[in-house]
């Protein structure tokens, strides 16, 4: 297996796309228009020219990494894909049809996956007729510098798949964790209560966004604190995760902060768009 088509050329998507190229695989990152494309491109060079600089990968590796990795818009061109990894914007509506369309035009033994950081890896699998070769690859953001990826097994995943999908995670450098289909799985089921615990926090009064951050930096030796990881996520994504939660789960203990509900509202999504609770326009 050595030709991987990936969906989205986001934040997550140009990054997986990235260690795939790196790790000598033949890379189609496909999204809706190519201004897009062209953005992911550039994020990849900046990533691969900082990886060049810290002495992690030669310039000739760089240069032939580039070069195996191909964009267009077309998911036909996918066809001859061993693996497929969708990482479009985390909605349930449109990861469905993605997944209708891929399992149409891909050929019919390619494992399809799915970087989706809650939804249903089972729900995915039944938009298809291939629900044996239908997995969840969840990345961590920023993908070339983090090491897990959890995969996840829907109700029909097959044990072929597991290994072969926990291979290629090896292959990339990754450690893999295998994982049950339940809402959120492991990382977020985790992560976001606390963030939107954090939110809360800020909501009330309790203290600055700055000193909620800190109180975990210094206090629980956290990297980043849960504010500016929401911010580094995109609150946009952070509200979709623990609306699954809620859902899926039915407990209260999930339901999304209203300030968090406004900041999305209002437009303000994190670093993305250069404000959310920090602002990022210098």
């Amino acid at each position: 297996m050595k030709t991987v088509g990936v969906v989205g050329a986001g934040t997550m998507g140009n990054g997986i796309a990235h260690v795939f190229a790196q790790s000598g695989w033949s890379v189609y990152l496909a999204d809706v228009s190519a201004p897009l494309l062209e953005k992911a491109l550039g994020t990849i060079r900046g990533n691969f020219e900082r990886q060049v600089k810290k002495g992690a990968v030669t310039a000739e590796a760089r240069d032939e990494a580039l070069a195996r990795i191909a964009t267009g818009t077309d998911l036909a061109s996918l066809k001859d894909a061993d693996l497929v990894v969708e990482a479009a914007t985390e909605s349930q509506q449109l990861k469905f049809k993605l997944f209708e369309d891929l399992d149409r035009l891909v050929r019919s033994d390619a494992i399809l996956a799915s970087n989706t950081s809650s939804i249903s890896i089972t729900a995915l699998a039944a938009r298809t007729k291939r629900p044996g070769l239908v997995i969840g690859m969840h990345f961590m953001n920023p993908v070339p510098v983090m090491q897990l990826v959890e995969v996840i097994r829907g109700q029909a995943t097959s044990d072929g798949t597991t290994e072969v999908v926990v291979g290629i995670a090896r292959e990339l450098g990754k450690t893999p964790v295998e994982v049950s289909d339940y809402p959120g799985f492991v990382a977020n089921r985790v992560l976001m209560p606390m963030i939107n615990e954090a939110v809360f926090c800020l909501m009330e009064g309790v203290a600055t966004a700055e000193s909620i951050d800190t109180v975990m930096k210094l206090g629980m030796n956290h990297p980043m604190g849960p504010l500016a990881l929401a911010d580094l996520i995109g609150l946009d994504t952070c509200l979709s995760i623990l609306d699954v939660l809620h859902q899926g789960l039915g407990d209260d203990k999930y339901r999304p902060c209203p300030l968090l509900k406004r900041m999305v509202a209002a437009g303000h999504l994190g670093r993305k768009v250069g404000r959310g609770f920090y602002s990022y326009e210098k």
